[in-house]
């Protein structure tokens, strides 16, 4: 059962019924008076478009680069992880506070990564690359293996090394 609102399709195409404007004024336009210009819609459109480009790029020239400041911002946190990475990793395995230590780590290296993995500018920096990838290495060991777990000599030689070799990339601003 069909409801009189519900809009089904149909097999064939009816025409659509143009539009007419018919003026809206109760005296009829004499032949001698000036007829007003009624702006047509593809002329306000193409106004409207302009105007809003025209508007959006003083506002887009106005505005500072953005990663200009964030530049710093991005040096100190990744510092920051470098050195909780660091502490982390170097820690005895009989240490109690272990898992609290990994625990922090794993928040830590979690919100860096999604704080600026999507930042296209960084994407190409040695410095990201490296962390990212010690990053990788570390919250991989301990998702497999437990935060009380230590982790191989190689592998922690290779965290180190990339470690060493993103501080440098930081320092040149890289």
């Amino acid at each position: 059962m069909s409801s009189p609102t519900l809009l089904t399709p149909t097999s064939k195409l009816k025409p659509l019924l143009p539009i007419i404007h018919r003026p809206t004024s109760a005296v009829p336009p004499s032949s001698h008076s000036p007829q007003p210009h009624h702006p047509s819609r593809r002329h306000f459109l193409s106004l409207a478009a302009v105007t809003s480009t025209l508007s959006l790029s003083s506002l887009l020239a106005a505005t500072p680069p953005a990663f200009a400041g964030d530049d710093e911002e991005y040096v100190k946190e990744t510092s920051d992880v470098i050195k909780k990475v660091r502490s982390t990793i170097n820690m005895d395995k009989n240490d109690p506070n272990v898992a609290t230590a990994v625990a922090e780590l794993r928040d830590t290296s979690n919100s860096w990564v999604a704080k600026y993995r999507r930042e296209k500018s960084l994407l190409g920096r040695a410095s990201f690359r490296e962390i990212y990838s010690a990053l990788n290495a570390v919250s991989g060991h301990y998702i497999s293996f437990g935060p009380t777990a230590p982790i191989p000599a190689k592998r922690k030689e290779r965290i180190l090394e990339e470690m060493d070799t993103a501080e440098k990339a930081l320092s040149r601003g890289r």
